[in-house]
């Protein structure tokens, strides 16, 4: 009989711990995804990958250094990279914010085509055609942006857009760095 009670509270418990778990899981902001690189400030990983618009350039963690910037992963196939390229222009033209881009997991002509018709925000443009940097710095998909200091550490993730709300944390924390390098 005791069985009996225990086999019919083991549903009971399985339910209520899945219910404690989908409640964790949408209490979560899905843009603040944990990033180990930024948390660590871990310098972008080891690559060696061609310049998408200099295709005989070879690009690596040090064309990174030098500045505290953006680095945004961005794809043709992404519909919200798309939605956001307007604004990463204007702060790149209007504001005078270097972004680096991460052509990721595209066909190279295609993304030129796009900066061609749609302008080019990028100071450089990293080909990862393969995803390997991507998947070294665990890009969950595009759009996805990085704030980087003057050494090519990552200090903050952003995953999705970014517009005129995210850029106020964005160019905080673009802010802080500055200062923090220049101590």
């Amino acid at each position: 009989m005791n069985n009996r009670k225990l086999f019919a509270f083991i549903p009971l418990a399985l339910f209520i711990l899945l219910g404690v778990f989908l409640w964790i899981g949408l209490s979560l902001d899905p843009r603040e995804l944990p990033s180990k690189l930024a948390e660590e400030q871990r310098p972008v990983p080891a690559f060696q990958l061609p310049s998408l618009t200099e295709p005989n350039r070879i690009l690596t963690p040090d064309d990174l250094k030098g500045e505290v910037a953006l680095l945004n992963v961005w794809a043709t196939w992404c519909p919200t990279c798309k939605e956001e390229h307007g604004f990463l222009n204007r702060l790149a033209r209007d504001e005078g914010v270097t972004i680096y881009g991460i052509n990721y997991k595209d066909e190279p002509g295609k993304a030129r085509e796009w900066l061609r018709r749609y302008l080019n925000p990028y100071a450089l443009v990293i080909l990862d055609e393969q995803g390997s940097l991507g998947l070294d710095m665990g890009v969950y998909g595009a759009p996805e942006t990085y704030v980087l200091d003057t050494q090519g550490a990552v200090r903050y993730r952003h995953v999705g857009a970014v517009d005129a709300e995210v850029w106020k944390t964005l160019k905080q924390v673009m802010v802080q760095v500055e200062q923090e390098s220049a101590q």
